[in-house]
């Protein structure tokens, strides 16, 4: 859970990574504590699609860190 620290970066730090929209919506919803599953149902995709969109906005955010 170290995305909790995120939501206090500046919106320009979010543009320099060029997120997709469904990795923003990832974001947005496991910042509200959303489990895969719930996050899986809100975006129509599979858990697994999930969890590739957590390595990918994880990934993203180190480099910004």
């Amino acid at each position: 859970r170290d995305l909790h620290s995120f939501p206090t970066r500046r919106s320009s730090d979010l543009r320099l990574c060029n997120f997709t929209e469904a990795e923003l919506e990832y974001f947005n919803l496991r910042a509200k504590d959303k489990s895969n599953v719930e996050i899986a149902f809100a975006l129509n995709v599979s858990e697994a699609q999930v969890s590739k969109l957590a390595k990918r906005v994880k990934s993203k955010i180190k480099r910004i860190l």
